[in-house]
């Protein structure tokens, strides 16, 4: 059996869809339905079954014995807005913890979801060592402080522990994020809406590594395949591109003249926002990964067109 964390979100739903395209179905998916428009995640999926992820981790107990081959941990409040440190730290940091022993006392793999967030401004690069590492916000610090954890502790262990520091991912089922969705299912509803997209002042000099999901899930898959591979990696594509560049190739997408308007920068953002993000990818490349990454204007037409087809869903 294959545990999935996060199993009805954004990447969490992608990681059992390739699962499925695998032929694996004998997958307990674990997660928090409270919105609950995240079960439309779920439709298109093949599972043996769901629990609320507070239930999980309350009994644990129960699930030691079974025949449980690796955990994928994808569940987080992923809100780089929410300012509870409490709750933050606890759904983030102690969850992680707890859930990270179970699967080690049960010599069950984990394959965790980090963030390219821990690596705030970037001013001293993109490197997954600490002295790259600078979190702006208390959700970063969540991620930051467990991969901190991991690393004391991942030499000492036989079971195969791997962080994945996901950079800026966009694709499909992400609708449920609102506020926290890619920038390219905002400017697709403001398209429809208003005919035009919405870019903070010098978005053309705000640059991130934007990766599509499928790619994500791909890297997902190359440590599942290979369970010798243990530690904390970059998930990106190693390319920077402005959030301008993906205005202007959505642009060509639709049927219309699609007009770009610029916006004041948000205050509350201000000292807060990564204006530039580019993973190395050189240990990533050393375990043996050579996928190549979908060119932007690839992947952005290919998330477009799900959009259009099905609102964004699978």
């Amino acid at each position: 059996m294959i545990i999935v964390t996060g199993g009805a979100g954004f990447i969490g739903s992608n990681i059992v869809k390739e699962l499925n395209e695998k032929g694996i179905d004998e997958i307990l998916i674990v997660d928090n339905l409270e919105n609950s428009e995240k079960h439309r995640n779920l439709n298109r999926l093949e599972f043996l079954d769901f629990i609320d992820k507070r239930d999980f981790i309350e009994n644990l107990s129960k699930f030691q014995g079974l025949n449980i081959e690796v955990i994928f941990h994808q569940g987080a409040c992923s809100n780089t807005m929410e300012y509870d440190g409490r709750y933050m730290m606890e759904n983030n940091y102690a969850y992680s913890k707890k859930l990270l022993h179970f699967a080690m006392d049960n010599k069950i793999r984990f394959i965790y979801a980090s963030s390219a967030s821990v690596y705030g401004t970037g001013k001293n690069g993109f490197r997954e060592v600490k002295g790259c590492e600078y979190p702006l916000n208390i959700y970063a610090f969540s991620k930051f402080l467990f991969d901190h954890y991991v690393r004391r502790i991942i030499n000492n262990v036989e079971v195969q522990i791997v962080g994945l520091r996901y950079f800026n991912v966009y694709g499909p089922q992400e609708n449920h994020k609102e506020k926290m969705a890619s920038v390219v299912f905002h400017f697709h509803n403001q398209i429809l809406k208003e005919g035009k997209v919405k870019l903070f002042e010098g978005s053309e000099n705000f640059k991130r590594d934007f990766i599509y999901v499928k790619d994500v899930v791909n890297v997902n898959m190359f440590f599942f395949e290979n369970p010798d591979k243990k530690g904390i990696f970059n998930c990106g594509t190693g390319k920077a591109r402005s959030f301008l560049d993906i205005a202007k190739i959505m642009q060509r997408l639709y049927d219309k003249d699609v007009k770009i308007e610029f916006i004041p920068f948000s205050e509350q953002l201000k000292g807060k926002y990564q204006t530039f993000t580019e993973a190395d990818l050189t240990n990533l490349k050393k375990t043996g990964y050579e996928k190549s990454f979908t060119e932007l204007e690839i992947g952005v037409k290919d998330y477009v067109q799900t959009l259009k087809r099905s609102g964004g869903y699978l």
